[in-house]
């Protein structure tokens, strides 16, 4: 996986669930549930106090998962995501910063864009794939078959207001090769430890045609 180019992630299925960890205790079953059902590359959102501490569990008690970090905002919370074990980094927009800091500690990264402009500002940071976020509020498929036209060699990961039943819309486009979801973690499985259903959305969301 190069520095500015994560769609090799795509290769291993057609959904990267969007993890929000609110108890530690949860990550490696979580991380072993969602590779029982196919799923393997995780994206661990830093949006609470014990993500770090999850993704390292994850990393390092479930080899068969790729772990990233998500919501990358400073170049602090690059070291951080390379220091736990992370294999790519992913951020709800772009700056020059955050390129430079994943250049500077080696951790790919999934750049976020929601405009015709902010794609240009990735592409000329070296960057041809692509999140786009919030994909339902930006105009979802109707923006990404308009983006299709002038940057024909761009590929985008939509994550955002996604669910199993639009999933297919988003994958069917040819500039769409994964689309992120939240839908494989709901938290009432995860405060029920019910993990079992976890896989079954894993299985249901690896099962999708692209």
């Amino acid at each position: 996986m190069s520095l500015s180019n994560t769609l090799s992630l795509a290769s291993h299925g057609p959904v990267i669930p969007v993890i929000v960890i609110q108890r530690l205790e949860d990550a490696i079953p979580m991380a072993e549930a969602l590779v029982a059902g196919g799923v393997r590359v995780l994206e661990v959102t830093l949006r609470t106090a014990c993500a770090l501490q999850a993704m390292e569990a994850m990393a390092r008690a479930v080899p068969e998962a790729i772990v990233g970090a998500g919501t990358l905002r400073t170049a602090a919370d690059v070291v951080a995501a390379k220091n736990a074990g992370c294999q790519f980094g992913v951020s709800p927009g772009f700056t020059e910063a955050i390129g430079a800091a994943c250049h500077e500690q080696g951790l790919p990264l999934l750049p976020g864009v929601s405009t015709a402009s902010e794609v240009m500002q990735a592409n000329a940071a070296g960057y041809n794939f692509l999140k786009l976020f919030p994909a339902v509020a930006v105009g979802g498929v109707n923006l990404l078959k308009a983006l299709g036209g002038p940057f024909p060699d761009v590929a985008f990961c939509p994550t955002g207001g996604i669910s199993l039943e639009t999933a297919p819309q988003f994958l069917s486009l040819p500039n769409v090769k994964v689309c992120g979801g939240s839908w494989l973690t709901p938290q009432d499985a995860v405060d029920a430890g019910d993990w079992a259903r976890i896989t079954r959305l894993a299985a249901e969301a690896a099962a999708i045609k692209r």
